[in-house]
């Protein structure tokens, strides 16, 4: 319906008067001009630099504050500490980790009576956290423990009060101790009932790859350590590393001088509950690949029981050593990584799942009766480990364990353009949609500066990987190839070839292995 005539004719003159009584509906304007007689518009305006530079401070302590600003009225803030299940070597295994550490400082989410000295019970701590809206999480990896909490900006005087009770004044009484014990030992017990074995594979190909030294220490706590772990061996273990000096502040979605000034008031001269840090007795270990292999004859026939149950498999992981996330070749194994793939033979297709991976094309779609094929790299400050996980019935385990021998050996061929092409994009869109998350942000924020000191940015990332080209990858293979294999297999291992003979299809030509002739089969 066209305008008021009369408002027409006075705003556009009589010719759009006449087009409009015409019944042409609309004036006839140009788009490419302002209105007459509109106001300018005023645009809100960002300086985009400012908008993604993440502003790092170092207190007096040695204690870094990293923030990166956000638009929103929720904040995501944590300490990031420099130390996990690497750090063991001096203490019996599992005090820092997963089992142990993760249970007594959860953040008080799902577990585990941890009070403080501000907090004297976990009910606390959670009417506290709900006042602002907040959750909060506890996570260990093998070379870092993360404590975040989420809430509303203006609790953010608040949230960093309680960060810093939970990290430097838990009390650790005796039943908080002997409930985390019970904790850690149902969980053990879980971890080798789960249909899933994608985490004990992981620890057994970090023990095969780094055999009894650093990423190879166990990230789950031993049986035979939960006893000896008391709150005297804590608190010796967290004197050493839990000081300043290897912790990151991190906030995202807040001001820098906020989060630093909440800093200063509960983090610069708080005394722990420990007494003063000793960081002379910080294990300094670099990581030493030994490649080798770990086997777990284990029934799998019984894992998932119930109407439809998941069939008996064997699991086989083979890694080679890349490089740690501080080299330049971190970006080429990232893209190799993408290009490799994999899933499992169930995963629903469509665009960005992965369909035209390598693993995909050249192994799933081929070979119908293996049931996963899935590239992993892990990276550190010092190593690197990229590897396959694959999963098929237990009489084709010979064949199936080839076939990945022969997925590394092709690694070395000249990468296609369009495969390339694919996999960079496929790399950038998952960074740039993973960053899109405050929690993921905030992450990245802390494990980068507590890394290097500082951070790279989004924009910089994606250029680095557009500038991998396909002599790139192959000259990284070439280098992973030239390692001993780690190998971890777990269930029914009566065909699983020996690890001489995997080494040996890895250092041939086409990744075959060895023939083996038998008298009698």
């Amino acid at each position: 319906m066209c305008k008021s005539r009369y408002w027409v004719a006075r705003e556009f003159g009589i010719a759009a008067y006449r087009k409009c009584s015409s019944g042409s509906g609309y004036p006839n304007i140009s788009l490419s001009a302002p209105l007459p007689g509109i106001p300018k518009p005023v645009f809100a305006a960002v300086d985009s630099h400012e908008q993604c530079e993440t502003k790092i401070t170092t207190l007096e302590n040695g204690l870094k504050v990293a923030s990166q600003n956000k638009f929103g009225q929720f904040c995501t803030v944590g300490i990031l500490v420099n130390s996990g299940s690497r750090h063991e070597t001096k203490y019996p295994s599992g005090i820092s980790t997963d089992t142990f550490v993760q249970n007594m400082f959860h953040c008080f989410v799902s577990s585990h009576y941890v009070s403080t000295a501000q907090y004297g019970s976990k009910d606390e701590i959670l009417l506290t956290l709900e006042k602002h809206g907040g959750i909060c999480d506890c996570q260990t990896s093998r070379d870092t423990t993360m404590y975040a909490v989420s809430a509303e900006v203006k609790g953010l005087d608040t949230v960093v009060s309680l960060l810093s009770d939970a990290v430097l004044q838990p009390r650790l009484l005796d039943e908080e101790i002997e409930m985390t014990r019970m904790a850690v030992r149902f969980e053990l017990e879980d971890l080798s009932m789960r249909p899933d074995p994608e985490p004990l594979l992981t620890e057994m190909i970090h023990a095969a790859a780094y055999r009894g030294n650093t990423v190879g220490l166990p990230r789950f706590c031993p049986v035979e350590s939960v006893e000896k772990i008391d709150k005297k061996l804590l608190h010796m273990y967290l004197q050493s590393y839990y000081c300043p000096e290897r912790m990151v502040l991190a906030g995202v979605g807040i001001e820098h001088e906020q989060l630093v000034a909440c800093a200063r008031k509960y983090l610069l001269n708080v005394k722990p509950v420990w007494g003063a840090s000793t960081p002379t007795n910080v294990d300094l270990s670099v990581a030493q690949y030994t490649g080798g292999i770990v086997r777990m004859d284990k029934d799998m026939s019984d894992v998932s029981l119930g109407p439809t149950p998941i069939p008996e498999l064997t699991h086989i992981m083979i890694g080679l050593e890349s490089c740690s996330f501080l080299e330049d070749d971190f970006i080429p194994f990232a893209v190799l990584n993408m290009m490799m793939g994999g899933g499992g033979s169930f995963s629903a297709g469509g665009p960005g799942k992965g369909m035209f991976t390598r693993l995909y094309l050249n192994v799933l779609n081929r070979h119908h009766w293996m049931y996963n094929a899935t590239s992993y790299h892990h990276s550190y400050e010092d190593t690197g480990l990229l590897c396959i996980h694959a999963s098929a019935d237990p009489r084709q385990v010979r064949e199936m364990v080839e076939i990945l021998t022969r997925e590394f050996i092709q690694m070395a061929g000249t990468a296609g353009e369009m495969e390339l092409e694919r996999a960079k994009t496929q790399l950038k869109s998952m960074l740039m949609m993973n960053l899109e998350s405050r929690p993921v942000i905030f992450e990245d924020v802390g494990r980068q500066v507590l890394a290097t000191g500082k951070r790279k940015l989004p924009h910089e990332l994606c250029d680095l990987i557009s500038n991998v080209t396909a002599s790139d990858i192959k000259r990284v293979t070439t280098k992973m190839l030239c390692s001993k294999p780690a190998v971890a297999a777990l269930g029914d291992l009566t065909e699983m070839p020996s690890y001489e003979h995997i080494q040996a299809a890895l250092s041939s030509k086409d990744g075959h292995l060895p023939r083996m002739y038998r008298l009698f089969r």
